[in-house]
């Protein structure tokens, strides 16, 4: 009612200014009708004040009640809810679905070999990334110091982005934005103005993402952290470089590793250092064979180190007339993956025992022979197996599954960190956390909705108080997965990360390894999750769990 006498007393006033139209009807009715309108103005000045200090007075009780609402769950923050521990545990060995996947439908299983069959230890790491830096020292006349570096398992996560034109190594939300907390240059971890100093905004448009290059499968732990080394190193050491260069060097030399055969030989020579003894997969390819499934391996590693890591991994667990290859019908080494789902390339068998490739024509796939090189179009040719009843399994998104799942092929992301990952978000104190994010990010939101600008010390106390119980919490969950970047799924708000995205489109499905399969019927459906938001391994901790 206020507010509308407000507006008539104002449409009133400018009807009775001295200076306008009527100014002679009001010297006609001489000096009443300007004590009048005197009169008028201070009326309307006290209704407006009456309104301010009206809004001021709803401001501070909504002030008041988002403050007894925080209030009463800091009660609840003492001690974890038992609402908490009545929730269902994921299964760290689980299978999660991102599109919906009958397995009695699947006739065929496709595998990768490295991290999707053949399980590592840290250890591998460490040597990929001194036989990079010995390569950038030796052969690409890097300062003699970079041989002092030393890897470390601490500081990088897979999913991870490098700016070849900034020289930045960071994390990227589900909607391309950088991590406030998860951007690097070399080893120094930047601000949230240094990052609006250098990039402008923290979402990356179309135009900075084709500086970008990921860091997606497992081998990118060594390249990740070789690359932040190497720029603080030019940094510390005051030398001018290219950040651009430092990419293509570092990249170079851990391909070099790779195709020169010293990765394969270093673990060869020490497999029980690097390699881990698994009877569960012979199990599952046994359990396979048994259903009438057909099996084939498709790698870029040589046959050598395939069949001596197999070897290793399953010699407890083989006869001792078996080979591993009988569990396949067809084995294709050196398939230059992802060039394989596009090119023309043609099949050669290779002889084991002479280490050629034959100069015949590859028509057929025939029993116990190993195949080298080939392409999607001629394996679909001679196989004559159709795409939806294939599945391929692989750890690289893009290398292992971009193509399979453009081929109609279905697809399953083998990813290791799932397990761990899984097993701290089953943890009531990740869950406690969470939940008191939520809570705490729901009163901001109140906060910032229902008062505006307020000057009032109890609003600017109750916001930075808000504001550093949401930074502690965040701080408190990235740290349980990594102290630079956090999880590798999430970011540290609880959201899901780009490498998630990327999951989400490639992979129908995924897990930590392929034998857990072993836990599915292989007539089993498997479903999406009918309440989920984007990744079906995600738990969201409602802040309903703190409200009285």
């Amino acid at each position: 009612m206020a507010s509308v006498c407000s507006r008539l007393l104002r449409s009133s006033s400018y009807l009775l200014r001295p200076n306008s139209c009527h100014s002679g009807y009001l010297e006609g009715f001489g000096g009443n009708i300007l004590r009048r309108w005197s009169t008028t103005v201070t009326t309307e000045q006290r209704v407006l004040k009456l309104e301010e200090e009206e809004g001021n007075q709803i401001s501070e009780d909504k002030i008041a009640n988002i403050q007894h609402e925080y209030d009463a769950a800091k009660r609840r923050f003492l001690k974890i809810p038992d609402a908490l521990k009545e929730m269902p545990r994921l299964d760290p060995k689980g299978i999660y679905v991102n599109k919906n996947l009958r397995l009695d439908d699947i006739q065929v299983y496709g595998f990768d070999y490295d991290y999707t069959l053949a399980h590592y230890s840290s250890n591998l790491q460490s040597l990929i990334y001194d036989l990079a830096k010995e390569y950038l020292v030796n052969e690409l006349r890097y300062p003699d110091s970079c041989l002092k570096f030393k890897y470390d398992h601490k500081f990088p996560i897979r999913g991870l982005y490098y700016d070849k034109s900034k020289g930045c190594l960071m994390k990227l939300d589900f909607f391309g934005s950088i991590e406030p907390d998860g951007c690097y240059f070399g080893r120094r971890k930047l601000s949230r103005s240094e990052i609006n100093n250098m990039y402008g905004t923290r979402h990356i448009g179309r135009d900075q993402a084709r500086g970008l290059v990921g860091l997606m499968d497992f081998f990118c732990f060594s390249e990740a952290c070789l690359i932040a080394d190497i720029v603080q190193h030019f940094v510390e050491a005051e030398l001018e470089f290219d950040a651009s260069y430092v990419y293509q060097d570092v990249n170079r030399a851990i391909q070099h590793v790779h195709r020169s055969g010293l990765a394969h030989r270093g673990i060869l020579a020490d497999p029980h250092k690097y390699l881990v003894k698994n009877g569960q997969l012979l199990r599952f390819l046994r359990m396979l064979r048994e259903k009438g499934k057909k099996l084939f391996m498709l790698t870029n590693s040589p046959y050598y180190f395939v069949d001596g890591g197999m070897r290793f991994m399953l010699e407890d667990s083989l006869g001792y007339l078996d080979s591993w290859r009988e569990l396949f019908d067809v084995v294709i080494a050196k398939a230059n993956k992802p060039e394989f789902y596009t090119s023309e390339h043609p099949f050669r068998c290779y002889d084991v025992e002479k280490d050629t490739l034959a100069f015949s024509k590859v028509d057929a796939f025939l029993p116990n022979k190993i195949y080298y090189h080939g392409c999607l179009k001629t394996f679909l040719q001679i196989t004559k197996w159709n795409g939806p009843e294939v599945i391929y399994f692989g750890d690289h998104l893009f290398s292992d599954l971009r193509g399979p799942s453009k081929a109609g092929w279905r697809t399953a992301a083998i990813i290791h960190e799932l397990e761990n990952e899984i097993r701290i978000q089953n943890e009531d104190s990740y869950r406690f956390e969470q939940a008191k994010f939520h809570i705490v990010q729901e009163l901001l939101g109140k906060l910032h909705s229902t008062v505006s600008n307020s000057e009032s010390e109890a609003y600017k106390s109750l916001l930075v108080e808000l504001n550093e119980e949401r930074q502690k919490a965040r701080c408190t969950m990235k740290t349980m997965f990594n102290g630079s970047f956090g999880a590798t799924f999430l970011t540290d708000t609880g959201q899901e990360s780009a490498f998630s995205y990327h999951i989400h489109q490639f992979a129908d499905v995924y897990t930590s390894k392929p034998e857990n399969f072993l836990f599915y019927p292989p007539e089993a459906w498997l479903h999406v999750p009918y309440d989920i938001k984007i990744m079906p391994h995600h738990v969201k901790v409602s802040s309903n769990l703190f409200k009285i």
